[in-house]
């Protein structure tokens, strides 16, 4: 299973090693990552594997949201299922 977690917000050292840090936390493996700055905002997109996540998911995504709240971002975390159906034709 997989999710996709997405990260927006204004540039600065560390976002990605403190995004990643969580996801390494709850066991949560990195699949693909893409990210970019323009200008001076951040941008994320990262899809990741929670087949062995150490905690329930929605514990993941609120721990997601909580480090986009100390960090002066915006963090969702979707489930795959969701991402899919919501992206369906």
């Amino acid at each position: 299973m997989k999710a996709v977690v997405s990260v927006t917000g204004c540039d600065a050292v560390g976002i990605i090693a403190k995004v990643s840090s969580v996801c390494a936390e709850f066991d949560v493996n990195i699949v693909d990552i893409s990210q970019t700055v323009l200008q001076e905002y951040f941008s994320m997109i990262m899809v990741v594997e929670i087949s062995r996540i150490n905690a329930g998911f929605t514990v993941f995504v609120d721990r997601m949201s909580e480090l986009g709240k100390q960090n002066h971002l915006e963090i969702h975390t979707m489930h795959e299922d969701i991402f899919n159906a919501m992206h369906r034709i």
